[in-house]
């Protein structure tokens, strides 16, 4: 069930601005439920503050049926990363932890049914089924609470196509000259985005392996309870 409305908007508000911070601020009227942020990330080129979230449409090979963004307009709001299991540095683990975070407290504090977390890999030859259920058992992701979603493109070359096209991520292959154990590794695209339930971006963090986990929940928080 949502919760909408005034009382709980200004909630939010009265939380956050005891708590000092200068994000996770509901705007009453705005097609965005936060303020813009305070680094300006229009000129990017992966969707930011206020842009309507491109379609992204891959198979969740978990669940065995098509995924689409648009399925959870009107209904609830997303957490989307990009990532691949075979991330030799920990980037990927710390885009997943932030992720997972989110669906804790979301699950601890009752609004797991209005969320939805989205975690897309750019190296399907590599990341199959079996690969990603193991990594969400790794990561302790609950696989379990239904609003968890690995989207899976039905080749590299897909993948490198959407990602590119419509959120600016250029995907390259290089060869892996440091881990014996890899052919080849990705640069990091370290991007996380929170959406509202209307399809549109509230935030944009594109140093989203090292930004701060309260922060991405407290954001997290205000736009599912607004």
């Amino acid at each position: 069930m949502k919760r909408r409305g005034y009382l709980s908007a200004v909630a939010t508000t009265s939380a956050v601005a005891t708590a000092g911070c200068l994000y996770g601020v509901p705007v009453i009227g705005s097609e965005t439920v936060l303020d813009a942020p305070e680094i300006d990330l229009s000129a990017a080129s992966h969707p930011s503050h206020g842009d309507e979230l491109p379609t992204l449409s891959f198979p969740d090979p978990l669940l065995g049926e098509v995924v689409s963004t648009e399925r959870f307009e009107g209904e609830r709001a997303l957490l989307l990363t990009f990532i691949y299991t075979n991330c030799p540095d920990g980037m990927c683990p710390a885009l997943t932890l932030r992720l997972r975070r989110a669906q804790e407290i979301a699950t601890a504090d009752g609004y797991s049914d209005d969320s939805a977390f989205l975690a897309t890999t750019f190296d399907p030859e590599r990341d199959t089924a079996d690969v990603l259920r193991n990594y969400a058992t790794e990561r302790g992701i609950d696989l379990d609470a239904g609003n968890w979603h690995f989207l899976r493109p039905e080749s590299y070359e897909e993948g490198v196509e959407t990602l590119e096209g419509k959120f600016g991520l250029v995907i390259e292959k290089a060869e892996s000259e440091v881990y014996d154990d890899l052919e080849y590794v990705f640069p990091h695209y370290n991007l996380i985005l929170l959406v509202n339930d209307r399809g549109i971006v509230e935030r944009a963090y594109p140093n989203g392996a090292t930004v701060d986990i309260d922060r991405v929940i407290t954001d997290f928080k205000a736009v599912v309870s607004a």
